[in-house]
């Protein structure tokens, strides 16, 4: 009973047996990054294009409920640039009729999120995510970047930009429009970006976004810059979240799925991607993909029902939380609680915050976001993943965000059907004065006969690749076939053997052996012994036509025919045809 709640509550894990000597580091991380996501949330809310206040409601509940359903100990929730990008292009399709209405489609897509993420949890599916390739979450992740870069430069230099998902639209509009430029804006932001960006040359820990904030905030109240033109996040309610309700109108979720789909994928292959590099380095609890589904889910059901939108976890927050010394989720109930006593007691402090300095913080965010080095690294040593990841940033950055991740996914599938679809394989030859075979292709000197063909497959006997076994085998064959009379299949690398497998392996067997050439099957794992069984292909090789490596099986065939007497060898492969 016990393990079925702890399994339920993974916080049960580690909370029973909390060690004193954990507190000082879950505080110190706790309100470290609680002090980088006031503004974090603020400035996400904002590209997502809500209220700033909606961030910081997204960084309360969320968080909590991830505490009690996560099995990370480090990863830190909450809004995100990339989730933020992909609910503003998103809700920004539908064309919402004002603020409220662009506010229910966040819940709505929170709650969608949820749903899916949760649903893909409880069902197991966490595997799902492994068709988004690295090279394509390289490639996506970079032109995203790019494209929520460009959608800040309007706070940066405070002109009018259109919302587009388009970057040449939005490069074109900025050119258009550069002489508009405002310069006290301009500078308040570049101070921003100068401060987050080498505020940690002085200090690790130093609170690059939160000095930003504070200096920009008296900049304004002491230069009244507000009133020459620099744009202020202005009034900031405060209080808690106020209970909130999604649309159940299946006309509004039909339309939001799409996008709903992509910010589960997206945001869950970045939010385990960081969980899985932190836990690797800790080595103390297991990380659990099915898990840390249900949990994310719980935590945007959290954001649907209390004012936010959605969220994930978060690459720069996690290494902070981690960094600071974080060892359990209480690290995340900290940062929430400081997140709360800033809605109860300090929300008017922002009133003066330049929407520049927002813009600033997303800015830098982002940048460390574009991989310079992955495109380069693939192109040197795998161009089919570099085709992958160029197409993936290309049609992101030109068509926008979903087309981009939806080629993405299936370039990917493609990609694993086609290699799937040509397995490799190697034409074996003995090793001088050894029982070894090997690739006569990656080995020189190897010691080939005329008279024998040994092919071993490297991969699964099924529907997809077995024309391209029997092509790549005819080859070989044709190139032997004056002399040729065994061929040796060796099946040590097969995984699976399925129906069209058998049916095809009956085939070639059958076909071969009319041609004049004996069949051997060597190697077999016991799993694919047991299909062969089941589809009676052990009674049409022939049981003592099985053998456990290619030695024994030549060792055999020598031993029965000599190449030199052809009609013992007519006999012979007369018998075994008979034998079928």
């Amino acid at each position: 009973m016990k393990s079925r709640i702890k399994n339920v509550f993974p916080i049960l894990e580690w909370l029973p047996t909390y060690k004193k000597s954990w507190f000082s580091g879950d505080l110190s991380a706790g309100l470290t990054v609680g002090i980088m996501l006031i503004p974090q949330g603020m400035a996400y809310a904002m590209l997502a294009g809500l209220e700033p206040i909606h961030g910081l409601y997204a960084v309360t509940v969320p968080l909590l409920i991830y505490a009690i359903f996560g099995t990370s100990r480090q990863l830190a929730v909450g809004p995100v640039a990339m989730v933020s990008l992909l609910t503003a292009a998103g809700i920004g399709s539908l064309e919402p009729s004002g603020p409220e209405q662009y506010l229910l489609y966040a819940l709505t897509l929170a709650f969608l999120v949820g749903l899916i993420q949760a649903g893909m949890g409880l069902l197991r599916l966490g595997f799902v995510v492994n068709f988004l390739s690295h090279p394509v979450i390289s490639g996506f992740t970079s032109a995203a970047a790019i494209i929520i870069g460009l959608s800040q430069v309007k706070h940066l230099f405070r002109i009018d930009l259109p919302r587009s998902e388009h970057a040449y639209e939005v490069v074109f509009a900025i050119f258009q429009n550069i002489g508009e430029l405002h310069w006290p804006t301009f500078g308040i932001g570049v101070a921003g970006i100068l401060i987050i960006k080498y505020g940690k040359k002085i200090h690790k820990a130093f609170p690059g976004s939160l000095a930003a904030v504070v200096l920009g905030i008296l900049a304004v109240w002491g230069f009244g810059l507000s009133a020459k033109g620099v744009e202020i996040v202005g009034d900031v309610p405060g209080g808690l979240p106020d209970l909130s309700l999604p649309s159940f109108e299946l006309s509004g979720w039909l339309t939001l799925l799409p996008i709903a789909i992509t910010i589960s994928f997206v945001g869950f292959a970045e939010s385990f991607a960081v969980a899985k590099t932190i836990q690797a380095k800790k080595k103390n609890y297991k990380l659990d993909a099915n898990k840390e589904l249900i949990a994310l889910g719980m935590s945007n059901f959290g954001a649907s029902f209390f004012s936010g939108y959605p969220v994930t976890g978060g690459f720069s927050r996690t290494a902070v939380n981690n960094e600071a010394g974080a060892n359990t989720t209480l690290s995340s109930i900290f940062s929430a609680a400081l997140v709360v006593l800033t809605l109860l007691f300090f929300t008017t402090l922002f009133y003066n915050l330049p929407n520049a300095v927002l813009a600033a913080v997303v800015l830098v965010a982002v940048s460390g976001l574009i991989d310079f080095k992955e495109p380069v690294k693939l192109w040197k040593k795998d161009r089919s993943d570099f085709a992958m990841l160029f197409a993936t940033f290309a049609v992101t950055l030109t068509l926008g965000i979903e087309p981009g991740i939806l080629t993405g996914m299936v370039l990917s599938l493609v990609m694993v059907i086609y290699r799937a679809s040509n397995p490799h394989m190697a034409k074996l030859g003995r090793v001088p004065g050894t029982k070894i075979f090997r690739n006569v292709k990656r080995f020189d000197n190897l010691e080939t006969r005329e008279d024998l063909l040994i092919v071993r497959v490297d991969g699964p006997l099924y529907f997809a690749n077995t024309a391209y076994i029997k092509g790549k085998v005819d080859q070989w064959v044709e190139q032997q076939k004056d002399s040729l009379k065994l061929i040796v299949m060796n099946m040590e690398s097969v995984t699976n053997l399925d129906s069209t497998g058998a049916h095809e392996m009956y085939e070639w067997v059958t076909d071969w052996r009319a041609a004049g050439y004996d069949v051997f099957v060597t190697g077999t794992k016991g799993p694919v012994r047991d299909k062969l069984q089941a589809w009676g292909l052990i009674e049409i090789v022939g049981a003592d036509h099985m053998f456990l490596d290619d030695d024994s099986a030549i060792s055999f065939f020598d031993q029965k025919i000599t190449t030199s007497d052809s009609g013992i060898l007519g006999q012979y492969a007369t018998q075994t045809g008979t034998n079928l």
